[in-house]
């Protein structure tokens, strides 16, 4: 892919095949037509993709990356349908809704990369590092963000960790088109976002229905978060002021790596866990259905 790609291979093929079907799998009703048909292609709808990774940019590496943006397109076409059917702007479902669209901006950026077109003049390296970004900031994260705030019952801290992570994804890909500040300002408001999802997340490794294992992938998930962002701010604020701070390459290496495996891995890992274990008859909220406890008078 680039120089980077000793590290960006990998982690955006784990993020293609693995983590999103997975992350769609924790995605509850209601579903709009074509959903639950998707979902269950994804890891074949993927393949394309990846396999674009392992080629040198090239005619048909850009056909097969033009593949999986498609598939990344008919996902993001669900986030208006289920808000027509859901017709709510809480803050949970406002994080499945950005996880949805997430890896569209991936799949163009991965069009442009292949292709070795500068795509709004960006330079090649990081339209490569906006694919895993918009894997496991856009997607993962706000969709564990979501299933943390519905567990949660939309108290302050979940509120916030379901409002802060979509619009410090967004405003960290604004900030590409603005300046360095204005990503610094994202990143900011991300990481504040990313460290409220580790707090909830170590609140729920102490829950009932998480078993030993389950325990240890949530600390993972959440003590590997910590790092990987401040690692992140560090980077942000080098570019923004000058000031000494990891090249891009060892950023791929340690935050890169890291949220990928140690957050998105073992944090849908567990909530695939916890959901698995769930009796029916006393199954935690989920996305996208509203959870008893918010319809009891206040």
């Amino acid at each position: 892919m680039t120089a980077l790609s000793a590290f960006v291979v990998p982690i955006v093929t784990v993020g293609m095949v693995w983590v999103v079907p997975t992350g769609l799998a924790l995605v509850e009703g209601p579903h709009p037509p074509g959903w639950d048909a998707l979902r269950r292609a994804w890891p074949l709808l993927a393949l394309p993709g990846a396999a674009s990774l392992w080629l040198p940019r090239s005619g048909a590496a850009t056909a097969l990356a033009a593949c999986y943006a498609l598939a990344t397109l008919a996902l993001a076409l669900q986030a208006p349908a289920r808000l027509l059917l859901t017709r709510s702007a809480r803050p949970a479902e406002l994080a499945v809704l950005t996880a949805l669209v997430s890896p569209a901006v991936a799949g163009l950026a991965l069009v442009a990369e292949r292709a070795a077109y500068p795509l709004f003049g960006f330079e090649l390296d990081l339209l490569a590092l906006t694919v895993p970004h918009f894997h496991f900031a856009g997607f993962a994260a706000a969709l564990v963000a979501g299933l943390l705030c519905r567990a949660a019952v939309d108290g302050p801290l979940a509120r916030t960790a379901a409002l802060s992570v979509p619009a410090g994804t967004l405003l960290v890909l604004a900030g590409y088109f603005v300046d360095d500040w204005a990503e610094l300002a994202g990143a900011v408001v991300l990481t504040a976002g990313m460290a409220a999802v580790a707090v909830l997340t170590l609140r729920e490794r102490r829950g009932p229905a998480a078993g030993p294992a389950t325990r240890v992938l949530l600390a993972v998930s959440a003590l590997v978060l910590l790092v990987t962002m401040a690692l992140a701010l560090w980077w942000a604020l080098g570019e923004a002021t000058g000031l000494p701070h990891p090249t891009l390459t060892w950023m791929a290496a340690t935050h890169g790596l890291g949220n990928a495996l140690g957050f998105a891995v073992c944090a849908l890992l567990a909530h695939r866990r916890l959901r698995a274990s769930a009796p029916t008859s006393t199954a935690r909220p989920s996305l996208g259905r509203p959870s008893p406890r918010t319809e009891l008078p206040a």
